[in-house]
């Protein structure tokens, strides 16, 4: 039976989190359409369930229509604000369609987990304030041991006379789990109090540094630029000052009643930036990142949205987040490849900022050491203001650098003997050293000497790593399977098994060998699993004295090591082979930021690194020339080549139990890709993908190269939805990613 509009001439289209990419219309009553607000909750049926939805459209029409289905009605409508401005629905709508993912998807991943539930959205906040130390029979409560951090917890929670909101505590360093311990010995009481969305006026806690002559002209830049939308590179190489250029930005912003959004590329860098944010400025400051909450994310998520938090600090899904009174955005590390989403939905944040930066009308700032060369390439077509800082700020210096040739160095646990004498000088001196591999674990390989059976996964195309720390196992890191050490070998049952290679754990065992009198602290994912442990790490590093610090690309994304005098970098050879062609410039990147951590403070700094192929082209141009003339040579390569940037690329994978029906499936999209438009594009492939095998499934790429980043959205939208549609066998699963950063 088909219906007219005429029977339900009121109707909502909703947003709800199925792999659907457009929005779904309902049948809403003249009153509930009257109450409906756009960016709002509600609650409908999709396939006999019970979905929350956003509300992005009302549609009201009295005009015959006519309909192949009765529209259902809605459940409810959520007595709420709108969650979502109109601004903020155009850009996550945008990046639905420029990424080509669902647009429910979208919209509703940048809602927190609690309201995306159903569940209230609470206007009242956990407030907790000082009890009196004494018991029901008037006997004094013993306080927590003075110096002990449940005590410092104490005498923090004491300086709010009136009580504090437990935000507001936990950005000072007073976590939950202390205030339920000292909440249990009758020392603080928690009461509910509703939220007060009022901005607290802006105050300077401290006064701006005085800015060199490089730095003042970017202030000057950025400042002139608010109010109206301006793009700029902030390229300033390590030790330049670049974040007293963001804070002296974001002071005009604040006292011109704006909100600031800074972004960093991962949770590890949020303790030290809150640090410099919260020693300048007496104002709203929050936190948004995976490591919160799901409470904790929607009270800082609900300061955001009502323009109560002035400056908003996240990580890369912070830039969908609302944001009434947004007057710039800032991007540090912008190089960094956290900043793109791997998975679901395959965003990129720094494109998504430039974008949003459009729409609302404000400045953008994506500042870096070693800018991406899409970054790069917007200032060769002017489409970028290129601000740069070539010198360290203060009387701070450059490092030196020196290769060490592997091939030719004697050397003990991998380390070239003159690289550990050199480590010895320095820490005799008092001074701190810093030592870098990227690769965590104990060894890669796990090898019977008899036969030569290696211990590999048997879901993916690699080798299982060998862990002895928390626990003595075999780990995939690329499917996270888990097993346990053999005792003998499965193929020859030899008991000869040996580890070869080092990580991060094995060379700390060496470290702790060769220089047992001085502190060593290993920095990789396994070591900072727990809440606090950055912190530790940042309280010895500020602190002078002999220290060595161990860890992976972890330890290169902007920290502030002010005594660090020299850098080692282990192995950089692998980046120098891959067959990716952003390989070179990532490990050129990754090399450079290691090095920047030399030389911050007073003393001069120097870096030391080992490589089996010294004369490489990459390692020779950055070490006597610096990074900016590597991009420059490389984006020559880049255009003569055609590759991105030059060129728009979108990757597609098939994924399924079957390698051949991957590489016919491609092939047949391929082959159909005229059939939607005329726009000119270069396949590559299909072929299988560096890594075929992974987490047990074969895997294949399809890579697309145009000229026309516009021509190629208006065609792949089509044709991607059409072939998404199509019968699979095998349980193929198929994939796109716009504006691919890795090709593994």
């Amino acid at each position: 039976m088909t219906t007219t509009v005429q029977d339900h001439p009121y109707r909502i289209r909703v947003a709800i989190a199925v792999f659907i990419f457009d929005l779904i219309e309902y049948e809403v009553t003249p009153e509930q359409f009257e109450q409906a607000t756009i960016g709002a909750r509600v609650a409908v049926p999709f396939m006999n369930k019970k979905m929350i939805g956003i509300i992005v459209e009302k549609i009201d029409c009295h005009v015959a229509f006519t309909q192949p289905f009765k529209l259902k009605p809605i459940i409810k409508l959520f007595k709420e604000p709108a969650l979502f401005d109109q601004q903020c629905l155009h850009v996550l709508s945008w990046a639905a369609h420029y990424y080509q993912s669902p647009i429910g998807e979208v919209i509703l991943t940048a809602l927190p987990n609690i309201l995306r539930q159903g569940r209230p959205y609470h206007l009242l906040s956990y407030y907790w304030k000082i009890l009196e130390p004494h018991n029901e029979a008037g006997d004094e409560i013993k306080l927590p041991k003075a110096g002990s951090k449940l005590y410092a917890a104490y005498q923090s929670i004491k300086l709010h006379k009136k009580g504090a909101s437990e935000s507001i505590l936990n950005m000072s360093g007073v976590s939950t789990n202390q205030l339920k311990q000292l909440e249990k010995r009758g020392l603080v009481e928690h009461f509910m109090q509703p939220i007060d969305f009022s901005p607290t006026p802006m105050q300077l806690a401290q006064m701006p540094l005085d800015a060199n002559a490089e730095q003042d002209i970017a202030i000057k830049k950025i400042r002139k630029a608010l109010g109206k939308y301006e793009s700029f590179l902030l390229d300033g190489i390590t030790g330049s000052g670049k974040t007293e250029v963001y804070l002296q930005a974001i002071q005009t912003a604040l006292e011109r009643n704006k909100q600031v959004l800074v972004l960093v590329p991962e949770i590890g860098l949020t303790p030290q930036t809150v640090e410099r944010f919260k020693a300048r400025f007496l104002t709203d400051t929050i936190l948004l990142h995976s490591g919160l909450t799901d409470s904790q994310r929607l009270q800082a998520w609900q300061q955001a949205q009502t323009g109560k938090a002035s400056i908003i600090l996240g990580t890369r899904l912070a830039i969908f987040c609302p944001l009434p009174r947004l007057g710039l955005i800032i991007l540090d590390e912008e190089h960094d490849l956290s900043y793109k989403q791997q998975d679901m939905f395959r965003y990129h944040a720094r494109d998504v900022a430039l974008y949003r930066a459009f729409k609302q009308q404000c400045p953008v700032v994506l500042g870096s050491a070693t800018p991406s060369f899409e970054s790069l390439y917007l200032v060769q077509q002017q489409k970028m203001t290129h601000l740069r800082l070539k010198h360290r700020a203060g009387t701070a210096k450059p490092p030196s650098f020196k290769l060490i040739d592997l091939k030719s160095a004697e050397k003990q646990h991998g380390l070239a003997k003159s690289l550990i004498e050199t480590i010895r000088q320095q820490l005799e001196k008092g001074q701190q050293v810093l030592v870098f591999i990227n690769r965590r674990g104990y060894a890669p390989v796990l090898m019977c000497t008899s036969c030569g059976w290696q211990a590999d996964c048997p879901r993916c195309d690699a080798h299982l790593t060998l862990h002895y720390h928390p626990r003595a196992q075999l780990q995939c890191h690329h499917c996270d399977l888990i097993q346990p050490i053999p005792t003998s070998c499965p193929s020859c049952q030899s008991t000869e098994l040996k580890p070869i290679g080092s990580g991060t754990a094995r060379i700390e065992e060496h470290l702790q060998e060769l220089f047992p009198d001085y502190p060593i602290f290993r920095v990789d994912r396994d070591t900072t699993m727990q809440s606090n442990s950055w912190e530790k790490v940042y309280q010895r590093a500020y602190r002078s004295g002999a220290a060595i610090f161990l860890g992976t690309q972890m330890l290169a994304k902007g920290h502030h090591f002010p005594y660090v005098s020299l850098v080692t970098i282990l192995d950089i050879d692998a980046g120098l082979m891959s067959v990716d062609f952003r390989a070179p410039e990532r490990t050129a990147q990754l090399i450079m930021q290691v090095a920047g951590r030399a030389g911050r403070g007073q003393v001069a700094g120097q870096v030391l690194l080992q490589s089996y192929r010294p004369d490489h082209p990459l390692l020779q141009t950055l070490i006597h020339e610096g990074y900016a003339a590597f991009a420059e040579k490389s984006l020559a390569e880049r255009k003569i080549a055609q590759l991105p940037p030059y060129r728009y690329a979108a990757l597609i994978r098939a994924e399924s139990q079957n390698d051949l029906f991957n590489l016919e499936f491609l092939q047949m999209a391929a082959q159909i890709w005229p059939n939607f438009g005329n726009t000119e594009v270069e396949f590559w492939g299909p072929i299988p993908a560096p890594m075929q095998r992974k987490a047990g499934s074969y895997r294949a790429h399809l890579l697309m190269l145009c000229s026309s980043r516009v021509a190629l959205q208006q065609q792949i939208s089509l044709w991607w939805q059409w072939l998404f549609k199509q019968p699979r066998k095998f349980e193929l699963r198929i994939i796109i990613d716009i504006d691919p950063q890795e090709l593994s």
